[in-house]
Formats: C-alpha cells, structure tokens, sequence
C-alpha cells in the first residue's frame, strides 16, 4: 500500500468542510429557556451513590471497634466463663459508638478540617506573630473540648472511692469543669510553645530534655503529698486524652503552615513535635490544678447523687455537651476568618453540612459510650480478678492457680493494647508517612509492631500495678528516665517521632475501653483508683520506637561501613 503525504493545512480543510461555528452566547441563551426541572433520584439511586461512601466509613470503625470488643467478651467467655451482662444494650451502645465516630469523622473532615487547613495557610503571611500565638493557643484549647474522648474523665470518677482518694473524688465529680479546664489550657500551652519552636527553630530534643524533668519532679512532689498521690494516674492518663481526632489535624494544620511562614516548610518533619508538647503540658497543668485544690477543703457528699434536672437527662445531655463542645471551636474560626482574614467561607453548604454531622455524631457517641464501651470495660474489669483469686460475689474459688491466673491476666492486657494499637488509623497513616519521608529506612510495618509492642508492654504493666499495687510514681520516674537516656543518643527525627507516637496510640475507642478496665479492675481488687494504663501505654512506645531508630541506626553504619571496606580492597 502506498502512502501519499498531504499537507496539514489540507487536513484542516478536510476535516472542517462541514464545521460550523457557534457563538457561546447563543448556547447559553438556549440553555436558560429550557424548563428547568430538579433531578429526580429513586430510592435504588440514593442507594447506589450512598452505599459505597458510607460503608468504607463505617468499616473503617468496625476495624477499630470490633476486634477489641471481640477480645473481651472472648476472652471472658473462653477463659472466665461468663458472658456480658445487658448484651444487647452493650451492642446496642457499641453500634451508637461506631455510628457517632462515622459521623464525627466525617464532620470533621468536610466541616472544620478545610476551615483550619485555609486559616493555617492564609494566616501567617497576614498577620503577626503575637496574633498568630493567641489563636494558636485559643484553637488549641477549644479543640480540647471537642475531643470525643474527653466525656470519659466525667464517667470515670464514678467507681473512684471517695475514702481512700477524696481529692481525685473531687477532681472528677464537683471540681470536673477545673480539671477539663486545665487539660485544654495545657494543650493551648503546648501549642504555643510548638509553634514558637517552629517560629524559631527550637530542637525538639532540647524542650523534651526540659519538659519531661519538670513532669518527673511534679510527679515526685505529689507522689510525696498525701491524697495527691492518687492524682498521678489520672494526669498522666490526660496526655494520651487530648491527643485526639479533633486537635491533632486542626493544630498540626497550623503548624505547618506558621513552618511555611518561617521558611521551613521544606522540612519534612516540621510538623512533628506539637503532638508530643500537647500529650506532656495537661500533666503538668492537672498536677499543678491537684496541688491548688489539695490546700482547699473537699467537698461535702462527694458520694451523695442528686436528682438530675430535665437538661441532665438523655438525650438532653448530650445534644447539650456535643453543642458545647463544637460551637466555640466553630465560632473561633469563623470569627478569624472572616473578621481577622476577610476571607469568604468557601462552600458554605458543605461548611454547615460537616458541622452538623459532627454534632450529630458526638451526640451518638456520647449515647454510646457509657451504654457500651464503658460498660464492657468495666465488666471485663470485675470479672478478670477471678481468674486468681476467688469470686467477690458468690464466694466461688479462683478458676487457675494464682500464678497461671495472673500470667492470662497480663497477657490479655498485652492482647488488648496491642490489638487496638494495630487496629488504630492515625497511627498506619503516619507509618506510611513516616516511610516515605525515610526513603524507606524505617519500614511502615516496622513502626507499627513497634509501636504496638510498646503499648502492649505498657498496658501489661499499668494491669501490674493495678494488681501489685505498685508506686506509680517510681514506674513513671524509672520509664521516662529510660527514654531521656535513649533520646540523648537518637537521631532529631527519630526523637520526634518516637514521642509523638506516644499520642497518636490513644485514640477514641482505646482510651475510654483502657480506661474502664483499669477502674474496673481496680474497684475489684479493691485498689481505691484504676488510672495509670493510659500513662504507661504513651511511655512504651517512646522506648520502643528509639530502640528502633537506633538499631536502624546501627544496620545502616554497619552496612556503610561494610561498603567503604569492600571498596578498599
């Protein structure tokens, strides 16, 4: 077959032989005399549009939720012999839980994150530093509030003996408002002071090196006072609180838009460090909130229970405290928007869409929760004790020899706090971040299991000194004296991210989940409070993590080293 070349303006001719032009102007006329008529949607197409969106949501809480409720009715089934109480509120409660956190992410998602994200970009270049540190430190203090798992600390002072630890007692009954006050104000702290380190260059290694001192001399200080001794467990377990789904993403969005600013937004690792400062301030300003109150008389009837008013009352309640918790924040951004940046909302039907599922999903999460996690947590925590030592309530002797029985019971608090750090999403989406920023040095996998082991050791102990009644004063002092020493020999980057994984371990489900078997453990056994598993889960990972680094460390010099001798020879 022979080929004939044309020229490409013949083509064009060709190709334009029956072309004809129409004025834009002309189609638009057009299409503003048609009738407009609104799309109709059958029910089978509302399905085929929303089926797919919402069932990856939903499973990706079915993985965070079910695997860890699983652990505990199994293994009290298989190894306690005993089934839940109220099964089906329990489930019921459970799917509220895993409905309200679909929800609530989503909200997030779609309403306040592209609200921060915008404001943490547009804000350093218009506006001054004094500025940018007061709305960091309001942001940082309101998104506190809006912590899914923050209601916890108001249920969990309910098995708390009023004899044995009044001021704790306090703190969570009467005083509630002054400790949750306290732990939003630390987080606002520490996000002031994260991002002048970010303003000014500050080594993390160095404000670490600080801060955790004066957390460990506080600690000793209370440990030395009666009744603020009681207190320690429940400062530390308010650092793994506040690092949550609401405060992580809103602050680390400004950070890394005030490292921008700076010129440091080529820093990869920039935006590490705030998580750390956030998980460390609430300690100190708990304890130093203990020591305030400890000079001061205790309240009367610290057991008695009034009668709740019409707004004490579910629903009421919670659509009450998901409203208190998610305006202000609201109302902040809105406000530096559009006064401070004069900047329009973009989108406004997805900006109130994404508020009004949060509030909703908060709201069904708070219905869920002390319904389901809470309780199952507090049954797995009453009925473990069996396994080693005899029944409380029907005299019955123990199922397993001491030995064994305390042997399943560590193993199962391991179990539990390696289950549900595996199961956790912030923490496989900052192993794949961490991956890459690594150039594959430190393998996604290999900080999960790292970091899951770590809190797996933690959880194991914190049930030990439960159990053991052990000084947790001296577990914190000897645990965090271990990762001073491995942060002075660890790479900056490294140090940054073995203490921020601390935070990112205590998500929604797992603190409040921890936080019932404690109390439920300890009202077992008889231990006047169960805190301290949340404090001892944030300070395993931090070990596990530098140890990592650093064996990672050494196989690269070794692998260099054995190169450079190749070479030579």
């Amino acid at each position: 077959m022979s080929e004939k070349n044309i020229r490409y303006g013949q083509y064009l001719g060709a190709i334009r032989r029956r072309h004809r032009q129409v004025s834009y102007n002309d189609v638009f006329a057009a299409e503003r005399a048609l009738p407009v008529r609104r799309a109709q949607l059958r029910l089978i197409d509302l399905h085929r549009l929303l089926t797919p969106y919402v069932s990856v949501r939903f499973t990706e809480q079915i993985r965070a939720v079910v695997p860890l409720a699983l652990m505990l009715i199994g293994f009290q089934a298989l190894a306690l012999r005993t089934t839940p109480e109220e099964a089906e509120t329990i489930t019921l409660g459970i799917c509220a839980v895993m409905l309200g956190l679909m929800l609530f992410m989503e909200g997030v998602k779609r309403g306040l994150m592209p609200f921060a994200e915008n404001i943490g970009f547009l804000m350093p270049g218009r506006s001054n530093p004094a500025t940018i540190l007061i709305f960091g430190t309001l942001l940082g203090t309101l998104a506190t509030f809006a912590e899914p798992a923050i209601g916890v600390l108001q249920t969990a002072g309910v098995s708390v003996s009023a004899e044995h630890a009044g001021l704790l007692k306090a703190l969570l009954g009467p005083w509630s408002g002054a400790l949750v006050l306290a732990v939003a104000a630390g987080v606002g702290g520490a996000v002031m002071l994260g991002l002048l380190r970010l303003m000014f260059g500050w080594r993390m290694k160095t404000l670490i090196l600080i801060i955790v001192p004066l957390c460990l001399g506080l600690t000793a200080y209370a440990a030395s006072q009666p009744g603020l001794d009681r207190v320690l467990g429940l400062a530390w377990d308010c650092g793994g609180i506040t690092t949550g789904p609401v405060t992580v993403p809103l602050v680390l969005a400004l950070g890394i838009g005030v490292a921008a600013s700076a010129g440091r937004g080529d820093n990869p690792l920039s935006g590490f460090g705030i998580v750390t400062l956030a998980s460390l301030f609430p300690v100190i300003f708990v304890l130093g909130t203990g020591i305030y109150f400890s000079g001061q008389a205790l309240p009367l009837a610290l057991e008695a229970s009034a009668t709740p008013g019409w707004h004490q009352e579910t629903p009421v309640a919670e659509m009450l405290g998901a409203l208190r918790a998610i305006l202000p924040l609201v109302l902040l951004l809105f406000v530096v928007q559009h006064f401070l940046l004069r900047t329009p909302i973009k989108r406004r039907d997805l900006f109130f869409y994404g508020i009004s599922v949060a509030v909703l999903g908060m709201m069904a999460f708070n219905l869920g929760l002390s319904a389901g996690l809470v309780e199952l947590g507090n049954q797995a925590g009453n009925n473990v004790p069996w396994a080693f030592a005899p029944n409380r309530e029907t005299g019955a002797p123990p199922l397993y020899p001491r030995f064994l029985g305390l042997t399943m019971t560590m193993l199962f608090a391991f179990c539990i706090g390696y289950g549900a750090t595996i199961a956790e999403p912030a923490l496989n989406a900052m192993g794949m971040t961490v991956e890459n920023l690594s150039d594959g040095a430190f393998k996604k996998r290999l900080l999960v299991h790292a970091v899951a082991f770590g809190v797996g050791i933690g959880a194991a102990i914190g049930i030990a000194r439960i159990l053991f009644d052990l000084p947790l004063a001296w577990l914190l002092v000897g645990t965090y004296a271990i990762a001073l020493a491995l942060t002075l020999f660890s790479r900056e980057e490294f140090v940054s991210l073995a203490w921020d994984s601390a935070g990112v371990t205590t998500g929604p489900v797992t603190v409040p989940l921890l936080l019932a078997l404690g109390i439920g453990l300890g009202k077992a056994v008889g231990a006047p409070e169960g805190f301290g598993i949340l404090a001892m889960c944030s300070a395993g990972p931090i070990i596990s993590v530098l140890a990592a680094g650093l064996w990672i460390d050494r196989r690269n010099r070794a692998a260099h080293h054995g190169r450079e001798a190749g070479r030579s020879q």
